[in-house]
This record gives C-alpha cells, structure tokens and sequence, in this order.
C-alpha cells in the first residue's frame, strides 16, 4: 500500500490475530489500572472517587470527539462539571441528591446551549443529555456503592461494605470479559451481532455466562457474606448487561465511523471502551447488592 499524498509506503498495520489487539499491552494497561483502583479502595477509598471523576471527564472528552465526526458539538464545560458534581454528590448525599444533581445539570447544559443559537440545538441537546445519562449518571452509582460503607475520610480495606461492593462489581465484570474473551477467541464461530460487532460469538456469551457465574456465586458467598442465589443472580445481572453495554458503545462507534474512541489507554484504545461493559452494570449491581445484600 502506497500513501498517496507523499508516494512513500504506508506503514502496515500490525496483525494481532484473533485477539484482535495488542495482548501485551492490554495486560499491562490493566494492571496499572487495577493497582491504582487498588492502592485508593484500600488505603483512602475516598480517593477512589478523584479516580470516578477523571474518568467521568476523560469519557466525556472522548464522546464529544467521537460525536464531531457527525457535527455533534457536546458543551464540554458543563458535562465535565456536572458530571463531577453528580458524584460527588451521589457519594456524600445519596441517590436523591444524585437524581437532583443530574436534573440541575441537564438544565444547565439546555440554557449554556442558548447561547449557541437555533441552528443545530435540538441535535446538540439530545446528544448532550445522552452523554449526561449514559457516562455521569450511570458512573455515579459507583459512588453510590463506595458510600454503602460509610463517607468518612478514613482507610477504606477490604472490611469496609462499599468496598467489597466495588470489587465484586468489579470482579464479576471483569469475569464476564475474559470468559467472552477466552471461549470467543478459542471457539467463536457463531456471531452474536455480526452487522454491530463481527467479532463478539454466542461461544464468547457463554464463556461470559460461565465465568460471571463462578465469580458472582465466589465473590457473593466469600467476600460479601450473601446467598449463593444472590451471586447467581449477581452473574447473570453483570453478563447480560455486560454484553448489552458492549454493543451498545459498538453501535455508537459505527453510526460515528471510528474503531476506537481514542487511543488514551494502550492496547485497548479509548476510556469508554472499557467502561462500556462497567456502566451498563453498575446501576442493576448496585441495587441488587443494596436490597439483597447491605440492608
């Protein structure tokens, strides 16, 4: 392949074979994520919320990227802060004050909006709301669950109710990731959805179902001291909308025209496409443990 605007050769692209990404890469991306997840819940788990809200902000950025592609102009200013506030609120005040914080946002985007004009406004403040909803709102209720342990400024450790909560939210979403990922790339033959993601297998789905339900029962029985029936349902919860969460920011991507949301995190492109899978759990995890599990 030649590039045409300078006749050099263009630089191939490096084959990464079923895996279809940079294996090595990923796994060490991971494991620095995972150690600063990590150091924050154990040692000053209110900590972990700075970690929420970079990352909230980053998937904002990143959305309002991806949405230029079809002229879609995010007001980042107001996503980014209210996105802040709304976890922060949603740890220290709860789910009224996120629900609240969440509306006041959403207004305010809608007047900054005005300043704008008409042309277009309908467009950006559909898409903005959208982005408020699936990226803040949803991320706070992993606040929500931090703060089932309690608010204080204080060590967080593996005793603490909110923490544990994270890491079996965190557990079993990884579970559903690399059963999909092993039984998808060892046995996939079968597409689940080959016009939206050619490469995610019924083999895959039940790799995930699999290993979400060995983990879900594990972390349900072990760590938080439940019902083995609560992990169960814990991993059917985390791989059916794991999967959803998966093709819906696949869907996105295709309807914007790009692969990855962008390239922030090594060997696995974009922020957002590893909090597909986490966003879409989190809300149906926090209140199955909440009810069944914390009260």
């Amino acid at each position: 392949m030649t590039d045409t605007s300078s006749g050099a050769p263009a630089a191939p692209q490096k084959d990464h074979g079923r895996a279809g990404r940079d294996l090595r890469a990923a796994v060490l991306s991971a494991i620095v994520l995972l150690a600063a997840i990590g150091t924050s819940l154990f040692f000053f788990k209110t900590a972990f919320m700075l970690i929420v809200a970079v990352a909230v902000v980053v998937a904002v950025w990143e959305l309002h990227q991806g949405m230029l592609a079809k002229h879609i102009d995010l007001p980042e200013q107001p996503l980014m802060l209210g996105g802040v506030v709304m976890v922060v609120v949603a740890y220290f005040y709860g789910a009224p004050a996120l629900v609240t914080a969440t509306a006041v946002t959403a207004l305010v985007i809608m007047l900054w909006l005005l300043r704008r004009g008409i042309d277009g406004y309908v467009m950006n403040a559909t898409a903005s709301v959208f982005t408020l909803v699936y990226v803040p709102f949803l991320g706070s209720f992993v606040a929500l669950m931090l703060a089932e342990g309690g608010t204080s400024f204080s060590a967080g450790g593996i005793d603490d109710a909110g923490v544990k909560g994270i890491i079996a939210f965190i557990g079993v979403t990884i579970a559903s990731d690399i059963g999909g990922y092993v039984a998808g790339v060892l046995f996939g033959k079968h597409p689940m959805a080959p016009v939206i993601s050619p490469k995610k297998s019924w083999e895959g789905f039940a790799g995930s179902a699999v290993f979400c339900g060995a983990a879900g029962v594990a972390l349900v029985v072990y760590l938080l001291d439940g019902d083995w029936w609560v992990g169960l349902a814990l991993g059917a919860i985390a791989v059916v909308m794991a999967t959803l969460g998966d093709l819906c920011e696949s869907v996105i991507k295709r309807d914007l025209g790009i692969k990855d949301m962008s390239q922030v995190i090594p060997g696995h492109g974009g922020l957002m496409d590893r909090l597909d899978s986490l966003l879409a759990t989190i809300a149906p995890i926090w209140l199955l443990l909440h009810y069944l599990v914390f009260q």
